[in-house]
């Protein structure tokens, strides 16, 4: 049997039940918002390429084809040594409209390219990392690896920093982040330093699978 529902009644029901699926799709939405920083140099800016086709556009669109809508910001400037990238992040960091979910941070080939001391790359990357983790800020470090004419010494010095300081800083780590692309002359560009479009892509192909575990997709 059937009864007649109140009038009144049954539109603040109808209310209730459009306002609880309009909050929970709304919340579903927001939570799908993730917003990722990669904090580097010329290998994360871009250098030499169109805009649209840096590491931060690519590994957009990447996350995005993963289901994942994702805002990545591009805070890489070329040239930077990662003392220059210590003095800059807090600036940074303030003038961004939202605290990001995951921070990639690729800074330290310029050390290693402009043979500076491996110590001193330690301490401003240890810096760089203990800023974001005082912020609260999810970490992946982009490895590096030193070329071979610096030396075995050089060389065993520099590659320690950055699994040592991923580990101190409870950090994820992305190993080389030139992997399959360092030495490629098809994948840079004529300086054979800078990846071209498809070195970009083949870096953002290797590291997207750090990137969603580090998300904890």
């Amino acid at each position: 049997m059937r009864f007649p529902m109140p009038y009144g009644w049954a539109r603040r029901f109808v209310h209730a039940a459009l306002a609880m699926i309009l909050g929970a799709a709304a919340a579903s939405a927001g939570a799908q918002d993730i917003h990722i920083l990669a904090f580097g140099d010329s290998l994360t800016a871009g250098y030499g390429l169109p805009r649209g086709q840096g590491f931060a556009p690519q590994l957009q669109d990447a996350l995005r084809r993963n289901g994942i809508r994702a805002f990545v910001t591009d805070a890489g400037v070329s040239g930077n040594t990662a003392g220059q990238g210590r003095a800059r992040l807090k600036w940074t960091l303030d003038g961004l409209e939202r605290k990001p979910d995951l921070a990639i941070v690729a800074l330290g080939a310029n050390d290693m390219l402009r043979g500076l001391q491996p110590r001193q790359t330690r301490a401003d990357l240890g810096a760089i990392l203990a800023e974001f983790r005082r912020r609260d800020i999810r970490l992946l470090v982009g490895g590096m690896l030193a070329a071979p004419n610096l030396g075995p010494r050089y060389a065993s010095e520099y590659n320690n920093i950055f699994p040592d300081l991923a580990r101190d800083h409870d950090a994820a780590l992305y190993p080389f982040f030139l992997a399959n692309v360092a030495g490629n002359p098809a994948l840079n560009l004529p300086d054979r330093v800078h990846p071209n479009f498809q070195g970009i892509k083949r870096m953002v192909s290797g590291i997207t699978p750090y990137v969603l575990k580090a998300l904890g997709q």
